[in-house]
């Protein structure tokens, strides 16, 4: 009897922007998760808007044909008081998720508040606190050069994280049944430290 190998769910993560654009790009098993790819596009260097657009279209548009993703994971603009600002960075969000669209790929959005809650259990952590915890859980020995690209994979992460519901009620319900010492010790010997 041939044995079924479980395929990896393949996460693109995104973290829009019209000058630094951060990607990543996770396989994930259950819940062991693997970075494939990271990084950024930095369009500051282009001054026409539009060829910002452009490259942002075609820069998802490759990652998407590179990696061939299952799930598009990208974060939602948050709301500021400079209006050209958000307006530039909800184009640069449409444009990655049109290139998503494209594909046909099943599209979330996360509100930067609840990417950086599902990382460190703060929704208030700073990138740099974000990072931190994200180069210890994947054991990424070297700090990416901008945090835009941590930023991606917050997100691909978190999206990782939201798809293991059953997981989770399995933990709750069993700890309902059994709330004893016994039952921990006996589920998870794991866990217990010797002397």
């Amino acid at each position: 009897m041939i044995q079924k190998i479980p395929v990896a769910r393949i996460i693109a993560g995104i973290d829009p922007g019209t000058n630094v654009f951060g990607y990543s790009v996770i396989a994930c098993h259950g819940r062991a998760i693997r970075l494939l790819s990271m990084g950024v596009m930095q369009l500051d260097k282009y001054d026409n808007p539009y060829d910002k657009l452009k490259r942002i279209y075609e820069g998802v548009h490759r990652l998407i044909q590179s990696y061939q993703p299952h799930e598009f994971a990208i974060e939602a603009p948050f709301f500021g008081k400079n209006v050209q600002s958000m307006l530039k960075l909800g184009r640069a969000q449409g444009v990655a998720i049109a290139a998503a669209a494209a594909h046909e790929l099943p599209i979330t959005e996360y509100s930067p508040k609840k990417v950086k809650q599902s990382i460190t259990g703060n929704g208030s952590a700073t990138k740099e606190q974000v990072s931190a915890m994200l180069l210890s859980i994947l054991e990424i020995e070297r700090q990416p050069r901008f945090f835009d690209a941590t930023d991606a994979l917050a997100v691909a992460v978190c999206h990782s994280y939201q798809q293991l519901p059953a997981i989770k009620k399995t933990r709750k319900s069993a700890s309902k049944k059994s709330s004893s010492w016994q039952k921990f010790i006996d589920d998870h010997p794991d866990r217990i430290v010797k002397k």
